[in-house]
């Protein structure tokens, strides 16, 4: 392919003006939610490639760090921005002598290396669309993902390299030692100056990722060139992020949060990338970590957030001034103890691999514990009823009069799944809230969670949120059982902290916090202790645990890790309790 000269781009381009324009409001009124929302409108750039124009721009003769891979063994691996930009234009030279054009899909199966960042900078300049998948894939899931997306070419390491021998790629990729069948990525004859070639457009294809699959089978989600890259700028403002800034995000790659907050987000503003990698999550080890290199921005998911605080918190000496946590809902009992250590304020924030961060808590604003926060900048965002009626309580949809950048191009392969999304007024998350008085917005659950008992509707989340301030939770999925007086009753799957028993005397202990916290309807009247089926990302399938149990019910089965709380004579004479 011939470079086409008239649509290289050069640093100081308008479209990369009203880019930066724009990124400089949200970083002047950081703390100023009001006036940042009511002001910021999306860039409406038809020629700007975000590697090319912005990063390439920012990189050009700076030596400050841009990123910083640390591995538990205490090996560093650093490169400044100007290597970043030197590094990604050689592997775009090597993905062209490999076949590579636009629009090829590429499947990157990569751990935290830096190979990692250099192929994301070079496929957006030259507009190969990334698909990026976890290392933890199996062999199967591997080789779907592969065909579905119809990949050219798939770049691993030689840990997951034997999981996708075989697989119909045109070509191959290792980094790190040769296999027989790849080939080795190596951009030492590479040439250091690229220009681009040709020009991308906003729509073009950049990413597609698989979601979690919580609920059914992983649908392809395309992002373009102006959905990820200028998208961010909301995921940036939530953050918190300034220039100089030492970022962490607790998040391994092949997931969308991934390229939020290790990407985009702190590239956008010039900020560092930090990573710690380590064979399993180790709060000790990450607290240590995030002490010793001066992390100042903690981005973390509730998981990981219940983890650190079994730690001493107050003992370490932080430099750290915005933390926040995304993924799932965290319980207001973890941000408080926090805030009692650190006297920092975790602040959360809710977005979808659909889209870049939708709402959520902004810097220097009060935090309503267990509140979602407020719309982001460039988001419209409306709670609809089961009619599609305005309301104060609803699935949260997203505007589409304004069409917002970060919202994703479709669903890949699939049209009819397209149009449904994204071809009306609306995006609808499948997600459902309520907002208060003064547009806090507070999460009730999934659409497909929600369920109701004896007519009264159920948030899953608010029964696992008192759950988890037992002493003995460590975390719990609230789901319905079926039950022939009430329709449903919520039973809660329980597992427990390390060394505690899963007996009658945990459970009726857990059954008593629960019925002093809750209202009648809501009680618990199942426990059943055990782990936790999840995604591979982490994520409760509660899909499972409902299937599971309607078919407990049914059999009239019930396991010894199971109790009732009408085993307890003190609670009530009746199957499930009192009203």
């Amino acid at each position: 392919m011939n470079v086409d000269t008239a649509s290289r781009r050069t640093p100081g381009s308008k479209e990369a003006d009203e880019y930066l324009a724009l990124r400089d409001l949200l970083v002047r009124l950081r703390e100023d939610y009001d006036t940042a929302y009511r002001q910021f409108r999306w860039p409406q750039a038809s020629r700007f490639n975000w590697a090319l124009d912005h990063f390439d721009a920012l990189a050009l003769g700076n030596a400050n760090v841009a990123l910083k891979i640390v591995d538990a063994s205490g090996s560093e691996t650093s490169r400044t921005f100007e290597q970043m930009r030197r590094a990604s234009n050689r592997a775009a030279h090597f993905l062209i002598r490999k076949g590579m054009c636009r629009g090829d899909r590429m499947i990157v199966v990569l751990p935290n290396r830096v190979e990692l960042w250099e192929l994301m900078l070079a496929s957006i300049k030259l507009g190969i669309v990334i698909c990026p998948a976890t290392t933890l894939l199996s062999k199967a899931d591997l080789r779907e993902r592969a065909e579905r997306a119809g990949a050219r070419a798939i770049v691993a390491d030689a840990d997951t390299a034997a999981r996708c021998d075989g697989f119909p790629c045109a070509v191959r990729i290792i980094c790190g030692p040769s296999r027989s069948g790849w080939a080795a990525y190596d951009t030492a004859d590479c040439a250091e100056a690229f220009d681009g070639q040709g020009t991308t457009r906003p729509e073009d294809p950049s990413l597609l990722y698989f979601t979690s699959g919580t609920t059914s089978k992983p649908k392809m989600v395309t992002h373009t060139q102006r959905s990820y890259a200028v998208g961010h700028l909301s995921t940036m403002y939530w953050l918190g992020l300034l220039p100089g800034d030492v970022h962490f995000n607790i998040s391994t790659p092949g997931w969308a949060k991934h390229a939020w907050s290790c990407l985009f987000a702190p590239w956008t503003v010039g900020a560092t990338v930090f990573v710690f990698n380590q064979p399993a999550f180790d709060a000790a080890r990450t607290l240590e970590a995030i002490e010793r290199h001066g992390v100042t921005t903690l981005c973390a998911p509730p998981t990981a957030w219940r983890a650190l605080i079994q730690k001493d918190l107050s003992s370490y000496r932080m430099r750290l001034r915005e933390i926040v946590s995304a993924g799932e809902p965290l319980n207001p009992e973890v941000i408080e103890q926090v805030r009692a250590a650190w006297n920092l304020t975790v602040r959360e924030g809710y977005g979808q691999t659909e889209s870049t961060a939708l709402i959520g808590n902004s810097p220097g604003q009060a935090v309503r514990a267990g509140s979602m926060g407020r719309p982001l900048p460039g988001y419209r965002i409306e709670l609809l009823d089961a009619d599609g009626t305005p309301a104060e309580e609803g699935e949260i949809s997203v505007s589409l009069a304004e069409r917002p950048a970060g919202l994703m191009g479709g669903y890949y392969g699939d049209a009819e799944k397209t149009q449904a999304a994204i071809g009306g007024r609306f995006y609808g998350t499948s997600d459902t809230a309520r907002r208060d008085e003064s547009g806090f917005y507070w999460y009730v659950g999934r659409t497909d969670d929600v369920f109701k008992s004896s007519d009264y509707r159920i948030s899953p989340f608010e029964l696992e949120s008192v759950l988890v301030e037992h002493p003995a939770v460590v975390e719990s999925a609230v789901v319905e059982s079926p039950d022939a007086r009430r329709l449903f009753v919520p039973k809660a799957f329980i597992t427990l902290r390390a060394g505690i028993r899963a007996d009658d005397i945990t459970a009726k202990s857990i059954f008593e916090h629960a019925r002093a916290r809750l209202a009648p309807y809501q009680r618990i009247r199942v426990i059943e202790f055990g782990e936790l089926p999840k995604t591979i990302s982490g994520k409760i399938r509660r899909v499972d645990l409902r299937k599971a149990e309607a078919e407990r019910r049914a059999s009239g089965e019930r396991l010894e890790s199971e109790f009732f709380e009408m085993d307890f004579p003190e609670f009530s004479n009746s199957r499930f309790g009192s009203s």
